[in-house]
């Protein structure tokens, strides 16, 4: 398969590695991206890569607390413009009313439900807003929780959105474990977790990972001469310790609470539940952040500007 500059360019931009590296990844790779990624990993000359990708398109990430149902939302458009649009605002904040009220099953039963205050069905209505704006319009995805205490968090205006899910029992101070979930919804915008803990790591994930971790422990061995089966055995528990890093990396209740970086959110977690006299259990969130995952088409205008003036 082969690859092009902008492929290098763009690795370089995933990963932080230089340029002639990237090159030499791909080169290895046969031009598969995410080989090369992991071909870095295992030289160790890249970080773990999140699954978020190329943040490009616009749009809005919305949550709330709809008839004590927790929603989030996102839905794009073509320019950032629009997310300041009073009209496109209000469709987000009923397109999550709607996924509230209605309790679709998927994206599509979303789409076909009663937009609210209206006749119409969601998927009509975005087909209007797309005319009364004059862009393309699309909602992209929701989840909802229907059970237990629920915080959202709306971060920057709408660039991401969190929704945490949690089971409280035996405590009187709701503010209390309201602000503890906001602080958490916070924790899970900045650090970006993939999952709540390590029970529920993908399995195919986690070996990868273990996979990725003893080839460059077995790398970095290189250079100490050892006999085969001792630089396996070293590099085995090697990959023990970092697949305990990989944790705090990508599971919620294992990162270190940033507030108080010396104990893990689990840590803190329980820390205020007994001091509120009862119990506190993070069971769920979602984090939606606008355009994760879509790559917007890349325009080149100087060479639009030349195709105009021939």
């Amino acid at each position: 398969m082969a690859f092009t500059a902008q492929d290098v360019k763009d690795l370089r931009e995933m990963t932080g590695v230089g340029m002639m590296d990237c090159k030499k990844a791909l080169t290895e790779s046969d031009g598969d991206m995410q080989k090369a990624i992991d071909w870095l990993r295992e030289k160790g000359l890249a970080a773990a890569q999140k699954k978020a990708g190329r943040v490009a398109a616009e749009g809005i990430a919305y949550a709330a607390v709809i008839d004590n149902v927790g929603i989030v939302v996102e839905v794009n458009a073509e320019t950032d413009f629009v997310a300041q649009n009073e009209k496109f605002v209000d469709f987000v904040k009923n397109v999550a009313a709607a996924a509230a009220k209605n309790a679709p099953a998927d994206l599509e039963a979303l789409l076909d439900s009663k937009y609210p205050g209206s006749d119409k069905t969601v998927r009509e209505m975005q087909q209007e807003m797309v005319l009364v704006i004059g862009e393309n319009i699309s909602v992209r995805r929701f989840a909802r929780y229907t059970t237990g205490l629920n915080v959202p968090y709306v971060h920057a205006g709408g660039k991401i959105g969190v929704l945490v899910n949690m089971e409280v029992a035996n405590i009187s101070n709701t503010d209390a474990v309201v602000t503890l979930g906001k602080d958490i919804a916070m924790q899970i915008a900045a650090m970006r977790p993939l999952y709540l803990d390590p029970a529920s790591v993908d399995t195919g994930d986690l070996e990868k990972e273990r996979e990725i971790q003893l080839h460059k422990a077995i790398e970095e061995n290189k250079a100490k001469n050892l006999p085969d089966d001792k630089a396996r055995q070293i590099a085995e528990n090697m990959v023990k310790g970092r697949i305990n890093k990989y944790y705090e990396d990508i599971c919620l209740l294992n990162q270190p609470y940033v507030k108080e970086n010396k104990v893990t959110v689990e840590q803190h977690v329980k820390q205020v539940a007994k001091e509120l006299g009862g119990t506190i259990a993070v069971k769920a969130f979602t984090r939606f952040e606008k355009g994760e995952g879509i790559e917007k088409k890349q325009e080149n205008f100087a060479e639009e500007i030349s195709k105009l003036v021939k």
